[in-house]
């Protein structure tokens, strides 16, 4: 899949002192925010602000320019250029150079084949990351896998949503799951989902390209699904996770922000699934509802 890379550059030109380096991290949080929701998937942080990378056939820079205009602070300006980024393995340096072990209490630990842990876990999780979202180390991966680490779920079917590196998969089948299926619309990630099930030996994950309409081919329903996608996908695509579910199925969702969560929750309700529990770190939101 071809991407384009949009490189912000926020400025604030009546911001003098010490003020200028906060506003700025807080702007690269609100910026993020607001371009997730017409389809940016990723961020680097830059001295000047921030750069984003969005699928090339979503891209539409009129709706880029509409978006902008609702950056909330008026005291910073917000400048960018957008260009398309060379079709090939263009995070190869972080992924040459790998990431540290990641631990998630005392029971995992997710790391890369260059840097392994240094010490056992009762879950030890190989990623091998290739232009894909989901090693750990971002506040919503974190925080689901935290949840599977204490659910149930020996024997249960579960389902995960644009799977990136497949690595809540990867966790529901070591923690018992009877059969895993998984979707990504971009082949880099369902490629790469199914490399790291063979790097931790899961074998009952079937993974599917597409997106939310290969449900459709999917018989059966689902105890779990997982949906670790932005905002304006997880309210497109509910509907179609509710009709894999049933009495008792789990919807645990993230990739979205604190003020974004009443609108989920309230979608879901209309779905007839009530909220369990809500859980947030760094202004991440994880929400996890059920069908009564």
């Amino acid at each position: 899949m071809k991407y384009y890379v949009t490189k912000f550059r926020i400025s604030a030109p009546d911001v003098q002192g010490d003020d200028i380096s906060e506003r700025l991290q807080a702007a690269r949080d609100i910026l993020a925010a607001l371009v997730a929701q017409v389809g940016y998937e990723s961020f680097e942080e830059t001295d000047t602000g921030l750069n984003g990378y969005v699928p090339a056939d979503i891209f539409h820079q009129e709706t880029l320019d509409e978006c902008l205009k609702d950056f909330p602070i008026d005291s910073l300006q917000i400048s960018c250029e957008t260009e398309e980024v060379e079709d090939a393995d263009w995070n190869a340096t972080w992924e040459q150079e790998g990431f540290e072990p990641i631990y998630i209490g005392d029971q995992c630990v997710i790391h890369n084949l260059s840097r392994p842990a240094e010490k056992e876990f009762p879950y030890d999780i190989v990623i091998d990351a290739k232009q894909s979202f989901g090693t750990g180390t971002h506040e919503t991966t974190r925080m689901i896998v935290s949840t599977l680490l204490d659910m149930d779920l020996e024997g249960k079917r579960v389902l995960d949503c644009g799977c990136g590196t497949g690595i809540l998969s990867i966790v529901a089948s070591k923690r018992g799951a009877k059969e895993v299926v998984s979707y990504d619309i971009d082949e880099w990630c369902t490629r790469n989902t199914e490399h790291n099930a063979q790097l931790n030996d899961v074998k009952n994950l079937e993974v599917l390209l597409g997106d939310a309409h290969v449900l459709s081919h999917v018989s059966g329903v689902f105890d779990v699904v997982l949906a670790n996608i932005n905002r304006n996908i997880l309210l497109a695509d509910m509907p179609r996770f509710k009709e894999v579910m049933t009495h008792g199925s789990v919807l645990i969702i993230s990739g979205f922000y604190e003020e974004d969560s009443m609108i989920l929750a309230e979608e879901a309700g209309e779905l007839g699934m009530s909220l369990r529990c809500a859980n947030s770190e760094n202004n991440w939101c994880m929400l996890q509802f059920r069908i009564e």
